[in-house]
């Protein structure tokens, strides 16, 4: 490999992550959950500052670092839109009532006898429709620990199962964050992204289910479900509960097969959403709207809050109040903050060679596609233990892997798919990540006692290793998409 400026040491290119990781460290201990809400962005800015200073030693000129860091920022504008939309159609897709079907109906699959199992199934559909393992775990989360309890069975077997239902749709949601991060830092599109993933998210959510199914029998016991009931009651009491809602979605995925772009795919998903919102929840419509005028302004005023901002439907039942809100475009504002802020110190490290000597001291180690998808794997859990973040953790091996796996001749949904199959998932079993702070304070239950029943967060950074020495599913990189991939460069 050649470089324009001077070659930097492999000390000199860890300096900006080393001053990263200490600062982000000390960052989490002081801010806690609270570190996700600026703190953490201003650092990466200052740890891109960090790398500008050795980009100039070694020869760079700061006109050249800016324009680096322009065209990082500008690989992601995709992924920044399609967030942006996302948060419109969480906001549609509550107020017309399908994200509450899907929990209405999802918690109905609860069964006393294989409680571990609808417990995964059930949190696995809420952060499907949600897009979110934080929602799922503080809202229906909390109501399955209470009523898992009540059934005899060991609270750590319940927060497993919880976090492997809810991680399950952090991954496989179009709605989540990291999962439009991933394919934005290996250089691919979300929906090509979600069906390589697929591949070995599906096997390993197998496995967590047959263990829970198991362990659910080897339990016994029964009990009151009196919390569900309530769940469903304060549910049904607020919205027009139907099939026909399914209708929005089943389009979504229809539009998703015919492999429709994302950004038209996601808007027709979100306008759809206003548009059965006024058809079965015109009520519902109104109380959002909390407009004086005709009914005209009113539906307008109650489709467009859902689409930009925050509405919160109340039902007098705390948990599903937690539930039902959502933030809109605008709640998406703070992870497109965080992409933007790591997109400049992933485009000060890039431009100035420092990611390369790092990649290159890693290939030097890297005998196959095997060891290359173990070392991308072993990077991301690295830094979900020492950066205590889970968007770290896909980001900074996302732009450090890139190029390697362009090198190697491997589609970048190979990458895609390592970074959310080790670096989303092993998030939640670090105590000092946010995640792992986050979930162990939300359902009451130490991260030692869930982390041996996270069983599907444990299996899929194995799983994805595995696919790759074993050859299955590792997708070539053809010259027709090296030439795309140049040219979009």
């Amino acid at each position: 490999m050649e470089y324009k400026y001077q070659k930097p040491t492999l000390f000199q290119a860890l300096i900006p992550i080393i001053f990263l990781i200490v600062v982000l460290f000390i960052n989490v201990r002081i801010f806690g959950d609270g570190a996700l809400d600026g703190s953490n962005q201003i650092l990466l800015i200052l740890s891109g500052g960090v790398a500008a200073i050795v980009a100039l030693r070694l020869g760079m000129k700061w006109n050249e670092i800016q324009t680096g860091i322009v065209k990082t920022i500008s690989s992601a504008m995709a992924s920044i839109i399609i967030l942006l939309l996302i948060g419109s159609l969480a906001g549609t897709w509550l107020l017309s009532g399908i994200v509450p079907a899907m929990i209405y109906y999802g918690l109905q699959i609860l069964n006393p006898t294989i409680f571990l199992v609808a417990a995964c199934i059930v949190c696995s559909i809420v952060s499907v429709a949600t897009g979110s393992s934080w929602t799922t775990a503080a809202t229906v989360g909390i109501a399955l620990i209470g009523i898992g309890k009540a059934l005899g069975i060991h609270d750590g077997m319940i927060a497993g199962a919880v976090l492997s239902g809810a991680y399950f749709g952090d991954k496989m949601s179009p709605l989540s964050d990291t999962t439009n991060l991933a394919p934005a830092m290996a250089g691919t599109d979300l929906f090509t992204h979600i069906r390589y993933m697929a591949y070995t998210t599906i096997p390993s959510i197998s496995i967590a289910l047959i263990i829970f199914l198991v362990l659910g029998f080897m339990q016994g016991g029964s009990g009151d479900v009196t919390e569900t009931e309530a769940i469903l009651t304060a549910i049904s009491s607020k919205f027009n509960i139907n099939g026909w809602l399914f209708i929005v979605p089943a389009v979504v995925v229809f539009l998703i097969i015919k492999k429709m772009p994302a950004i038209p795919a996601i808007t027709v998903g979100a306008l759809l959403g206003g548009v059965f919102a006024l058809i079965f929840q015109p009520e519902v419509v109104s109380s959002v709207a909390d407009w004086t005028g005709s009914a005209s302004e009113v539906a307008f005023v109650g489709v467009m809050k859902s689409l930009y901002g925050d509405i919160a439907i109340v039902t007098g039942n705390a948990t599903v109040d937690d539930l039902l809100t959502a933030g809109g475009m605008a709640g998406m504002l703070k992870t497109v903050w965080l992409i933007v802020s790591a997109m400049i110190f992933g485009g000060v490290m890039e431009s100035s060679g420092l990611l390369k000597r790092i990649a290159e001291a890693v290939i030097s180690r890297i005998q196959s596609n095997g060891s290359l998808v173990a070392a991308t794997a072993g990077t991301t859990i690295f830094f979900n233990g020492t950066a205590s973040d889970q968007y770290l953790a896909i980001v900074v091996p996302g732009r450090m892997y890139a190029d390697i796996y362009k090198e190697k001749g491997l589609a970048p949904e190979n990458l895609s798919r390592t970074l959310e199959d080790s670096g989303t998932v092993t998030s939640c079993l670090f105590p000092w990540n946010t995640c792992g702070a986050y979930h162990s304070g939300v359902l009451g239950v130490a991260t030692g006692a869930y982390l041996p029943y996270a069983f599907f967060n444990l299996i899929s950074p194995i799983m994805t290793i595995a696919f790759a020495y074993l050859k299955i599913k590792i997708k070539k990189l053809d010259e027709t998409q090296n030439a795309e991939i140049d040219l979009a460069a």
